[in-house]
């Protein structure tokens, strides 16, 4: 039986995510310090990562050797790529006492876009491309967000810029500063961060969780409600698809845009029960209010802030939808390639 755990950038060329967040009172080092607050001192997981190369990294084994940073990025992402050559530098010049990891959010990205973005930049650090765990441990909200682990194993600093902060921050994690902690025993470190748990995912036949996440307006959308024999729609989002990925992937730009008029076509008819699911990634609620007004969006919102949802539903890449039948059962997934039927949201619903 399946456990309830877990349920589970970006700016354009003028870093127009940026400029949003700002003026939803949020910057991106901002987002990523408020974040990361409720980790800063504390022992960090004890993740094994694998790298596109295939090699494994279990950053337990290298708590009390060396200080740790990591970088989430996107091929997709203009700050990270203005970052790339400070991130490359730090490397470089690591020496023994620094590991310097390169993950990759695994949203709207694939393997092969950064192979390619790692010989068109030369890139030479070990790249890891996300399955969800490392997003979730290390609260992921923006990209790129710098996590600086020290020596004695605990997390030290969450960041968002390339600045003398992280710099610092780097200098001060390689610092020995007493012993790593175990799960054998506690030293004066404290007591060691576990292996996160495994996520609980929900595929296409099985049954919705009983969930019941909060909508922008408030009210509470229960994933299966005996009294509503309705089919349901889960519809997978983010309020800056069509404006940011019409530079970088425009692709998706267009496919985010077909899902959301087929969705306006549709979300009046009787029959069925609609909740937009948006991504936390470099979004807040106001972003997704003002999304809401932009478009003119009818059905309910909620935001994914901490990325449960989507990584509950194995959702890496929007446009997405699920479509659930009466009994709370996945009945299918469309994704950003099937809508270019202009009726592929009418048809899967009517199946």
């Amino acid at each position: 039986m399946k456990r309830r755990q877990g349920l589970l950038c970006i700016a354009t060329m003028c870093l127009a995510l940026a400029c949003s967040a700002a003026q939803a009172g949020a910057t991106g080092q901002q987002l990523a310090q408020e974040t990361g607050r409720p980790l800063i001192g504390k022992p960090a997981p004890r993740l094994v990562l694998k790298t596109i190369d295939g090699e494994t990294i279990d950053l337990g084994r290298l708590y009390g050797k060396q200080a740790v940073y990591l970088k989430f990025w996107a091929t997709w992402c203009a700050p990270c790529r203005e970052q790339m050559p400070h991130f490359e530098r730090t490397y470089e010049n690591a020496g023994p006492d620094l590991a310097v990891i390169a993950i990759d959010v695994g949203f709207n990205d694939s393997v092969k876009a950064v192979r390619a973005y790692r010989r068109q930049l030369g890139i030479t650090m070990p790249i890891v491309f996300d399955d969800g765990r490392a997003a979730a441990a290390f609260h992921l909200r923006v990209t790129p967000q710098h996590i600086v682990i020290g020596r004695d194993g605990r997390i030290q600093y969450v960041g968002h810029l390339a600045d003398a902060r992280l710099d610092a921050a780097l200098l001060a994690a390689r610092a020995p500063s007493g012993t790593v902690a175990t799960n054998a025993g506690a030293t004066n470190a404290g007591a060691a961060a576990d292996q996160p748990a495994p996520i609980a995912r929900f595929n296409v036949g099985d049954k919705l969780p009983q969930e019941s996440p909060r909508s922008l307006d408030g009210r509470r959308f229960p994933f299966r409600d005996p009294g509503d024999a309705r089919t349901t729609v889960l519809v997978f989002l983010s309020p800056w698809c069509e404006s940011y990925l019409a530079t970088t992937r425009p692709a998706v730009s267009e496919n985010c845009r077909r899902m959301r008029e087929q969705v306006s076509a549709l979300d009046s008819e009787d029959g069925t029960r609609w909740l937009g699911i948006a991504s936390g990634l470099w979004a807040t609620s106001d972003d997704l209010r003002e999304y809401r007004k932009k478009y003119g969006i009818r059905i309910p919102l909620t935001l994914d802030e901490s990325g449960a949802l989507f990584r509950a539903f194995n959702v890496n890449q929007v446009p997405a939808a699920l479509i659930v039948d009466k009994d709370g059962r996945i009945l299918r997934r469309i994704e950003g390639h099937d809508l270019e039927v202009p009726t592929a949201m009418r048809a899967a619903i009517a199946d």
